[in-house]
């Protein structure tokens, strides 16, 4: 019976400032925005050579998302910034079989107490 090995390499709670929102001065201020991403792909050539080249470079991975987050048009949505990570990561890391980013707004302009607002989008690959 073959085996489809599947595996996953996390980033959790990289945090970044940024200019986001649907409000002038959410926009204006910037707040604070925390994303995880997690990237699957098949990890056997890579452990069995222990060769970077045959996994995921998350040093790159973070680079792809620190520039959506930071760098890129300010978005309105966090659905918007998962989505645009989501895109970037299985376009440019070319391993990946699937992807999940999520997006969290921790200053929630809603008028009472909530932690934080999140957005997850995945994609896989078919």
């Amino acid at each position: 019976m073959p085996l489809h090995h599947r595996s996953s390499i996390r980033l959790v709670n990289a945090v970044f400032y940024a200019r986001h929102g649907v409000h002038k001065e959410e926009r204006r201020l910037g707040g604070r925005y925390e994303v995880d991403v997690e990237l699957c792909f098949d990890s056997v050539p890579a452990a069995e050579t222990d060769d970077l080249g045959k996994t995921v470079n998350y040093q790159r991975a973070y680079s792809i998302i620190e520039q959506v987050m930071v760098a890129e048009e300010p978005a309105a949505l966090i659905e918007t910034l998962a989505y645009r990570t989501a895109i970037r990561l299985i376009e440019e890391l070319t391993v990946l079989e699937s992807v999940t980013v999520k997006v969290r707004k921790r200053s929630v302009p809603l008028g009472g107490l909530c932690d934080y607002a999140e957005a997850e989008h995945r994609i896989e690959k078919r």
